[in-house]
């Protein structure tokens, strides 16, 4: 045959078989495993990241063939070292699909294991824990994650307890699969232990604060043992003065002196003066503007000022606040503060100036505590203007109270996220009390407390749950201002009335005037489901009572929407009171975190 149609015929029969041989990769799917390996083969296999692809014969077979030993690597983390592998593919028209099926058999387990600690480390009681809980132990699945967790804890514990010579003196596993068993190897030589050497303090690019005030908050010797837990201490209490804007904490094991590690903290200076506004609306309040001022620090001693306005419909408070940090006891502030309040509800005409002086600290990871001493003088009528048919009402004279009283506050809270918890639990109890004579109008006693709990389900549903109660040791709680007394209805309280409509009242020719009372118990529980996105829904029923003598019991049911935004959660809820059918609905909105 003659070159030219010879060529011309090897052409026709390669355009011919080249789409026969040529497929398309489709589902490839992996059967026999649980959820965790199944994820980790496909994650390890060529074929899956090749779906929805078009390739020839000869590098589709290729992959099949590679997928029963990437299948196989995939295991061994697990401790399955001697799997049946079947791989299958089927061809319908030009796409090819492909299951792999797996028999894991007989995991390896851990026959032998030799992990310890030499040097100075051996007698260390945290780094005994940690090799306590060495996972996989004797007996259990060669799991490799369990062990690269269980080294890298141990690894870090010798770094954060000032052991930085450590280092490995023997780090082995070794597999015997005919006998499906492993044996580990692992010991570390920790070297000595550091101690904390002298610390210094760089404010860059101007010194703010006098070293003096930064010193104090070094609550440990220069020579005791080195820890990371006192450097990161060091930097919440940095963090918490809140005058800088970068904190960074440098300790130099290659500059160590005699075995003491020298720490340096650079500290760049934060915005002097920080101006907020905003818009608000609550349905117990109305709209409201909210205006505030901060100089964060005055001199270089580190006070504070600080100034705020809220400026609502039916209520309105002006503060102004003084700082001084303090560090006897426990690390925290002196505060002065002077408060004017305006509260105008459907039942009474409030005002009031109130002298704050407290000193407040952290306790620890958990608790934090204040306690203060408060000057109060207000004013207060239970009344209105408007006879309802709008003609005025003749309005009752101002009743005047003066209070000068100590408070205690005590606040826990343990969350895995303050601003939308799923795990958490929180506890606030204020104690406060007066004596007739001694700056005082009346003698009264008084306890609070309220607690949250939250619980997530799955990945789309919470719990909440609240309680509150309080009491009051009086005699004379006509002589107490609204302000000292317990109310309860409205939202955060029992949704479904009115804001502070649920306690004692008195009825005259324009209504009926809700007073406050001596003890107050509420309690709501609410259940929350989030759809896709940010979206969700509630269902919940409040009860409660505010009450001198006998609680008259108020149950409120609703549902709510719910909108995880990015400043915060905003809850809109709709609720009716079952105590009286022919009640309106209450509406109420609520912006801001849960906790």
């Amino acid at each position: 045959m003659p070159i030219a149609p010879r060529a011309l015929v090897l052409l026709i029969v390669s355009i011919a078989a080249g789409p026969a041989m040529a497929a398309k990769v489709g589902e490839v799917t992996v059967i026999g495993l649980d959820e965790a390996m199944t994820t980790n083969v496909r994650e390890s296999l060529s074929l899956v990241d090749a779906e929805g692809e078009e390739m020839r014969g000869r590098r589709l077979g290729f992959l099949v063939r590679e997928a029963e030993d990437e299948t196989r690597t995939a295991l061994e983390p697990f401790g399955y070292y001697d799997p049946q592998i079947t791989v299958e593919r089927v061809r319908e028209g030009d796409t090819v699909s492909v299951t792999i099926t797996v028999v894991p058999g007989e995991p390896v387990r851990v026959r032998r294991t030799d992990v310890a600690i030499l040097g100075e480390g051996v007698k260390d009681r945290y780094l005994k824990e940690d090799l306590a809980r060495f996972k996989p132990a004797v007996g259990d699945v060669l799991d490799h994650q369990a062990y690269e967790t269980s080294k890298v804890r141990i690894t870090r514990r010798l770094a954060e307890r000032g052991y930085f010579d450590a280092e490995f003196v023997s780090r082995r596993v070794e597999v015997t699969r005919a006998e499906q068993a492993a044996d580990i190897d692992l010991v570390w030589e920790s070297g000595r232990r550091y101690d904390m050497g002298p610390i210094t303090f760089e404010q860059a690019p101007n010194r703010i604060i006098r070293p003096g005030i930064l010193e104090r908050l070094v609550y440990w010797e220069q020579g005791s043992y080195y820890h990371q837990g006192k450097l990161d201490r060091l930097r919440l209490s940095l963090a918490s003065l809140d005058y800088f804007s970068a904190i960074d904490i440098a300790p130099d094991p290659a500059a160590a002196v005699d075995g003491e590690v020298p720490v340096a903290v650079t500290l760049t200076p934060a915005k002097r003066s920080v101006y907020t506004a905003g818009l608000s609306y609550g349905t117990d309040n109305g709209f409201g503007v909210r205006l505030g001022f901060e100089r964060r620090y005055l001199n270089d001693r580190g006070h504070k000022l600080k100034t705020q306005v809220d400026w609502a419909e039916r209520k309105k408070a002006a503060t102004v606040q003084y700082r001084i940090p303090a560090f006897a006891w426990l690390d925290g502030w002196y505060t002065l503060s002077a408060q004017y309040a305006d509260e105008q509800t459907d039942y009474v005409d409030s005002r009031r100036v109130e002298f704050v002086g407290s000193r407040n600290g952290q306790i620890n990871e958990h608790w934090d505590a204040t306690a203060s001493v408060h000057f109060l003088r207000e004013r207060w009528r239970y009344d209105l203007a408007d006879d309802g048919g709008g003609a005025l009402a003749p309005l009752p004279d101002y009743e005047y109270g003066t209070f000068l009283y100590p408070s205690l506050r005590a606040h826990y809270i343990r969350a895995d996220d303050r601003i939308f918890p799923r795990n958490a639990f929180s506890l606030t109890t204020v104690i406060k009390g007066a004596v007739e004579g001694v700056g005082s109008d009346a003698s009264f006693a008084q306890l609070y407390g309220i607690a949250r709990w939250y619980r997530g389900f799955g990945d789309n549903d919470r719990l909440i749950v609240r309680g509150e109660a309080g009491h009051t040791y009086t005699d004379e709680v006509v002589s107490l201002p609204p302000s000292l007394r317990f109310y309860a209805g409205g939202d955060g309280s029992i949704r479904g009335y009115a804001y502070q409509e649920v306690g004692p009242s008195f009825e005259n020719d324009f209504g009926e005037y809700y007073t406050g009372a001596k003890n107050l118990a509420t309690a709501s529980v609410e259940y929350e489901h989030y759809f896709s996105g940010p979206w969700g829904a509630a269902v919940f029923v409040d009860t409660g009572s505010a009450f001198d003598d006998t609680p008259d019991w108020r149950t409120g049911v609703g549902i709510g929407l719910r909108w995880r935004s990015p400043v915060g959660p905003v809850r809109v809820d709709i609720a009716h009171g079952l105590d009286d059918p022919d009640s309106s609905y209450q509406f109420y909105l609520n912006i801001g975190a849960d906790l």
